[in-house]
């Protein structure tokens, strides 16, 4: 089962929780980003070309789990940079499945077989691996030859020792719909996982890549192309049947940025996992003060390609419950590739893009760097302290 039965009734009555308090905007995946720092340099990543000084800081486990407790979604996705580098990992997954949270810790399998003995197998833990394709794409796509065949065979070293595995595959317009098939079919035949998060590439500011980004008419045409292919085959999917059907443009949707709220080493992130232009300094601040109706596809010119499951996911699940009827008729029936796609949403009055990151990180990591300093004096001062009052 792609998602886990427990999974699907304590979200479902979170979210009619929420809506019984009359909430309209809430969390339900907390994109929790402990660091930066990766072993490996994808050249679609938009976070591993940042300065050492930045690389090299991370969120401590206590700020972690405050973050899980303040943030309060019954999910909480930990990505990277690459989260098993993280010494208080084995703390930070512990805590949080303790507070009966939906953890899925991206990873992308180098260092995960040889850490399999330090967790434990939990229908609230998932291991979610980024796989973005068979060999010779995903290798590629990294940058090292060889992580494919490491990253599969961790996969299944960790499915012998029953632990719940997902796969998570981002698509670029390199791959098209028969490697997309061929893959998915491999990777649930054959490597069984429990389910696949999909979602077309978006183009971060600082992405050395920028080139096989897909658009959005591209990212429709190629997921309709796909479900073609499907035929009998059962493919899972871990993410909601009306994200599927918005992905092959029969569905228009705006995303809902705090429905995946994201917390990193500077904070808060404004407005989402995928755009960094400005940080709370908590939850409630980053709910209360952010002006959500600032950005989205057609809002904002950043927004405009983007399709990605962080954004979107919130509005399809939303659409779900709100509308079950419909979720299951595309479910029982399947996908349609053949009607013509929605109406897109115009782009005729978006905001132009505002270029803030570079000083906007400048400004952080001064601010962080100042912290640490004061931090350390404070350290020294007082064993100053203590050292004159034990000499006394």
């Amino acid at each position: 089962m792609s998602i886990p039965l427990i999974q699907k009734i304590r979200v479902g009555s979170y979210i009619m929780g929420q809506r019984l308090k009359g909430i309209d905007k809430y969390p339900l995946v907390l994109m929790l980003e402990p660091l930066f720092r990766c072993n490996l340099a994808c050249a679609g990543c938009g976070k591993i070309d940042y300065e050492d000084d930045i690389l090299d800081k991370r969120l401590s486990a206590r700020e972690c789990l405050d973050a899980v407790d303040e943030c309060g979604a019954p999910i909480v996705s930990i990505p990277g940079g690459e989260p098993l580098i993280h010494k208080e990992i084995v703390e930070i997954v512990e805590g949080i499945v303790a507070r009966k949270k939906f953890v899925y810790l991206c990873t992308n399998a180098l260092l995960l077989e040889k850490r399999l003995d330090d967790f434990t197998p939990s229908d609230y833990l998932t291991f979610s691996v980024h796989l973005d394709g068979m060999e010779a794409h995903h290798d590629r796509a990294v940058d090292q030859a060889g992580t494919f065949k490491r990253a599969t065979k961790a996969i299944r070293a960790a499915k012998a020792k029953g632990f719940r595995v997902n796969v998570n595959c981002t698509l670029f317009d390199q791959m098209n719909a028969e490697e997309a098939a061929e893959f998915f079919t491999f990777v649930t035949d054959d490597l069984k996982v429990e389910g696949i998060t999909i979602s077309p590439g978006y183009a971060y500011e600082r992405a050395p890549n920028q080139e096989h980004f897909l658009n959005r008419t591209k990212t429709k045409q190629l997921f309709r192309d796909i479900f073609r292919l499907q035929g009998n085959k059962k493919w899972e999917f871990s993410q909601s049947i009306l994200f599927m059907d918005f992905l092959a443009g029969n569905q228009q949707y705006q995303c809902m940025p705090w429905g995946n709220p994201t917390r990193n080493i500077f904070g808060w992130q404004r407005p989402c996992y995928l755009l960094s232009e400005g940080y709370a300094d908590s939850f409630e601040a980053l709910m209360s003060e952010t002006r959500w109706e600032d950005y989205g596809t057609g809002r904002y010119e950043k927004c405009a390609n983007c399709m990605v499951h962080c954004g979107y996911e919130a509005t399809a699940v939303t659409d779900v419950t709100s509308h079950p009827l419909k979720a299951l008729s595309v479910f029982l029936k399947g996908i349609d590739t053949e009607k013509p796609m929605v109406a897109e949403i115009p782009l005729d009055n978006q905001r132009p893009a505002e270029f803030v990151f570079e000083g906007l990180v400048k400004t952080l990591s001064q601010k962080k760097a100042q912290e640490m300093a004061e931090q350390e004096a404070s350290g020294k001062s007082e064993q100053r302290a203590k050292t004159t009052s034990n000499a006394a």
